[in-house]
């Protein structure tokens, strides 16, 4: 693996980030650690993701990815958004697995993300070892509704131990945006658990053409 320092900057990714009720609470709740209570609806969170350019990190090379997982309570980040328990994390880049999974995320390499944008219709792709796992369908506009920004936090277990990493991030947001569909597609791989609710109900979202944030913030040791 490069020598890769947290934390890490990424600038001018192009992300899609939204949360949805599950069709099957007791799997999605079966995939968080017991101590760690789920937010009342059972939410799940998607990020699909894509930065283009080495020019747009500090040390890592252009990679795309997809992690998903469950809000979870008490674990809010200083701005009131739910804590969020990653159950799975495709990357494309094998150093930055590398470096994901030595804090705990479930990462994962062979992945690919593939954002692409027609007639005011993004398409999102998330693939593993050449086999597509998830497409999610959104109407998004040019305009900029919005520039969000704050932290998010993020939890995994090192060595048995909970930890907490707060993740800052500054994100233009979308107008006009909106999840139109999303499809799991290979009901024999583990993400497949969490599929949403029909219809799909979701919670909380954005698409940005420009989001950047730091890799990982802040850690360290928490409580259930």
């Amino acid at each position: 693996m490069s020598d890769l320092y947290a934390p890490q900057m990424v600038i001018r990714s192009r992300m899609l980030y939204f949360t949805w009720v599950p069709e099957d609470k007791d799997a999605v709740r079966a995939l968080v650690p017991a101590e760690l209570p789920l937010s009342d609806n059972a939410q799940c969170f998607i990020n699909q993701y894509v930065v283009d350019s080495s020019d747009d990190t500090s040390g890592f090379e252009p990679y795309s990815l997809t992690y998903a997982g469950l809000d979870v309570k008490g674990q809010d980040s200083p701005q009131g958004i739910p804590g969020r328990w990653w159950t799975h994390y495709v990357n494309s880049n094998t150093d930055m697995t590398a470096y994901a999974a030595e804090r705990g995320v479930p990462a994962h390499s062979g992945g690919e993300t593939v954002l692409s944008i027609a007639d005011g219709v993004l398409t999102a792709i998330t693939r593993q070892d050449g086999k597509d796992l998830i497409r999610t369908t959104a109407k998004v506009s040019n305009d900029i509704a919005v520039v969000g920004r704050g932290q998010l936090s993020y939890l995994t277990k090192v060595d048995g131990q909970l930890t907490n990493g707060l993740y800052p991030f500054v994100a233009s947001m979308a107008d006009g945006w909106e999840v139109t569909s999303m499809e799991f597609l290979d009901p024999s791989h583990s993400i497949y658990a969490l599929r949403p609710a029909s219809p799909l109900e979701v919670t909380w979202g954005f698409y940005s053409p420009d989001a950047a944030f730091c890799y990982p913030g802040g850690e360290g040791p928490v409580s259930a």
